[in-house]
């Protein structure tokens, strides 16, 4: 695979996951299933096979 496609094919994975994440995100707002003013995130990265796991934590701060 060339480097290129590579390139290609993470940004079409990154993207994937930022656009369900951002939905899902708000669908859980929307729906009132949060209380507080801000909102604790934590997204965790795996890739089959390897020993990939990057935790990337965060807040949100609601409306």
């Amino acid at each position: 695979m060339s480097e290129d496609a590579f390139n290609m094919s993470l940004r079409k994975f990154l993207k994937e996951v930022g656009v369900t994440s951002q939905r899902k995100i708000e669908e859980t707002v929307r729906e009132g299933q949060v209380g507080d003013k801000k909102l604790k995130v934590r997204m965790t990265l795996t890739a089959e096979g390897t020993d990939l796991n990057h935790v990337v934590d965060g807040e949100i701060e609601l409306p």
